[in-house]
């Protein structure tokens, strides 16, 4: 019988109902309260935020084992103003919020927030909501799996509304197992510019294959071929054509027990392939075997491919066990030219030299208007998902000439107040319209990653904010990361048990 994997939010979405209605709509403020001086302490740290006009309601509590009351007092421009709270959580009604986004397009919602502490009333210096009228793209989709995965039994790819709370399941792992021994693992959700009806997903270990959708229909392919060391990792569309470029990876991890960045997920060797939809063939980009390349990318334009290429080890390493040699390795960006006619790529030329700095690229991804890169950057390997030192990094293109850039030289964005100081930041991506950055991010606890939004305009980076919840608490109790992050401007509209249906052929 098949596991219903929704009870747990079901009941949650029950309680938070029963809540909210025993708690009264609009709370009274405090009628004294003692000056705080100080912004709140909320979570999500939504204080002084810049946020798009179609965004869910940014609720937010404050911590529980300090108070016992919440109350927050919002206001427009235009004078509208209401009061929320209920216990130390305040919970907007989706119909309220999106009234008073409208009403501040261009401009701030005022919030005051007051909180009780040992029976006494404090109240917190206001901040503001800042409201651009760039929209964000109203669905992304993401992997949900524990921190630690030395073993796993279920996992998903999900998808969510932005502009609501509405989460569903693209796919899971537990309709098409057929080896509950070997499991299987569920992986690289991939859409052609940002739309749905072209997508693939992969399935590892039991029942594997790359299920792809063209034009809507949906087919199980292996992309292993005799001349390949695997089949594809990493992929990315081509933004006009039916063609996806891939990393073919020999891929393992590593389970540290003292080493702080606690995983380390490395190459033993890795390829360029690209993989032609129509005709089902596979074909070799480049694949020398003193170097490593992984994380393909086109440019919008897609007359470029980009991808992350490792320098070669020194002489006296190479040979040796990977596991001693790992911490060496360190990857700089390049990328080929691409003629659509000839499917022909250009010579490699090197975009961003990092190893001079002692610093390893992974996870580029042109902007929508071709003008900035986004990677990530830290001092060694491709996974910087677990590395403490990882950070997004933005360089404008316009100042690549044909000499390889570096730090000095890139005039990189101050993503100050995007990236975090001493945990992992990584998975960047961007909206449809280029202004928003995506990315994946371990600074609230160090163990679980969560989505994070930033707003980008014309290479001034506004101060990031968490992915909105109903319930502000649920990062607490989920116990799982989201992974690859990536937005859409569609849903996926295939259903799990249609998708299921291509492991019977």
């Amino acid at each position: 019988m098949k596991r219903d994997i929704y009870p747990y939010f079901q009941l949650l979405a029950i309680a938070v109902m029963l809540l909210l209605s025993s708690c009264g709509n609009h709370p009274d403020v405090p009628s004294s309260s003692k000056e705080a001086k100080s912004l709140p302490a909320i979570f999500p740290d939504y204080c002084n935020v810049t946020v798009p006009c179609n965004i869910a309601p940014l609720n937010f509590m404050l911590p529980a084992d300090e108070y016992e009351t919440c109350v927050a007092r919002l206001t427009t421009p235009d004078g509208q103003q209401q009061t929320y709270g209920c216990g130390v959580k305040v919970q907007i009604p989706e119909s309220d919020w999106h009234t008073m986004l409208d009403a501040s397009k261009g401009k701030s919602i005022k919030v005051e927030v007051w909180g009780q502490k040992a029976g006494e009333w404090l109240s917190y210096s206001p901040f503001e909501i800042h409201v651009v009228e760039d929209p964000i793209d109203e669905y992304l989709s993401y992997r949900l799996i524990e921190p630690s995965y030395v073993a796993w039994t279920y996992m998903e790819i999900a998808q969510r509304n932005l502009t609501t709370f509405e989460e569903t399941q693209i796919f899971n792992n537990e309709i098409t197992m057929n080896d509950r021994e070997k499991g299987q693992c569920i992986n690289c959700h991939s859409y052609q510019n940002y739309k749905t009806d072209n997508m693939l997903f992969h399935v590892r270990l039991s029942n594997s294959g790359t299920v792809i959708v063209d034009d809507s229909k949906v087919s199980r392919v292996n992309l292993k071929r005799p001349y390949t060391i695997s089949g594809g990792a990493y992929p990315s569309w081509h933004p006009t054509e039916k063609l996806i470029a891939f990393a073919a990876c020999r891929t393992r991890q590593a389970f540290h027990t003292a080493n702080p960045n606690k995983i380390e997920v490395y190459d033993e060797a890795s390829d360029m392939i690209l993989y032609d939809v129509k005709t089902d063939s596979v074909s070799i980009v480049c694949n020398d075997t003193t170097t490593l390349e992984v994380y393909p990318t086109w440019s919008p334009d897609g007359k470029y491919l980009y991808y992350c290429k490792s320098v070669p080890l020194p002489e006296e390493m190479r040979g040796k066990d990977i596991r001693t040699t790992y911490s060496k390795i360190q990857y700089n960006l390049v990328r080929r030219s691409f003629d659509l006619a000839t499917h022909a790529f250009g010579e490699e030329e090197l975009v961003y030299d990092a190893v001079s700095a002692n610093k390893s690229v992974s996870l580029p991804r042109v902007s929508p208007d071709g003008r900035y890169l986004l990677f990530a950057l830290g001092q060694y390997g491709c996974f910087h998902s677990r590395h403490h030192d990882a950070d997004i990094v933005c360089i404008p293109l316009e100042g690549y000439a044909g000499t390889a850039l570096t730090w000095d030289t890139a005039s990189p964005v101050d993503l100050t107040s995007l990236n975090s100081a001493g945990y992992s930041d990584s998975y960047p991506s961007w909206s449809s319209n280029g202004h928003w950055i995506m990315f994946a991010s371990r600074r609230d606890d160090d163990n679980y990653s969560r989505i994070y939004f930033a707003y980008f305009n014309n290479g001034k980076v506004q101060k990031a904010f968490m992915m909105p919840q109903e319930d502000p608490e649920i990062h607490t109790f989920l116990l799982k990361s989201y992974n690859r992050p990536e937005f859409m401007v569609e849903p996926v509209r295939i259903s799990v048990n249609e998708f299921s249906k291509v492991f019977d052929k």
